[in-house]
């Protein structure tokens, strides 16, 4: 009758544990969807401006200043670690980690199989070496025809001075319209219980 007792109440706990993770997790979702959208919807008002004010010259300007202080900005509201990576990245600090990667490939695929770009989403726990684990979001991001601007084949010639200057190792180019230009990328430590 021990066992038994002792079994039931070894399994009530890894159920509340799976619980409590679950929850945790959907907390984190939230959280993530969250700050992809004020993240998108602050760059994007960010390089409307830039566009208007002085063109595609000037929103390479605000990516490459205005930025990363949105998404730190964002980060710190939201207690969590949000930024942009790509297969082809344009700045080498935004370089894919092997998760990463292989969720842009994974991304890939799905979207040569017919599925809407809209919905290229993937969370999980993610181990690591160093540190906590992990919760991990990514989410696509379209190229937009606004995009083709400085992504594109065929950037104009002034544009392409100033993506030379920022970055000489550039390779975010040779996008076309609906192409997955990269993701958003969020993380947050596990809560140890």
């Amino acid at each position: 009758m021990r066992i038994l007792i002792v079994l039931f109440s070894l399994l009530c706990l890894a159920n509340m544990s799976v619980h409590a993770q679950t929850l945790e997790q959907q907390r984190f979702e939230k959280d993530a969807q969250a700050a992809i959208k004020a993240l998108a919807d602050d760059m994007k008002k960010a390089l409307m401006t830039a566009m208007q004010d002085g063109g595609p010259v000037e929103a390479v300007s605000v990516c490459k200043l205005i930025a990363p202080t949105l998404a730190d900005e964002v980060s710190r509201k939201f207690a969590l670690d949000i930024g942009r990576t790509s297969l082809k990245v344009r700045n080498p600090a935004s370089e894919a980690d092997s998760w990463e990667t292989d969720v842009l490939q994974r991304f890939e695929t799905r979207l040569a199989s017919g599925e809407a770009i809209q919905k290229l989403s993937f969370s999980e726990k993610v181990a690591t070496d160093e540190g906590p684990d992990q919760w991990r979001l990514m989410k696509a991001i379209p190229t937009d025809k606004v995009c083709l601007s400085c992504h594109g084949s065929k950037i104009a010639p002034p544009v392409q001075a100033m993506l030379d200057e920022h970055y000489p190792n550039d390779m975010a180019t040779g996008f076309k319209l609906g192409d997955i230009r990269g993701a958003f990328t969020v993380k947050r430590d596990v809560r140890e219980k």
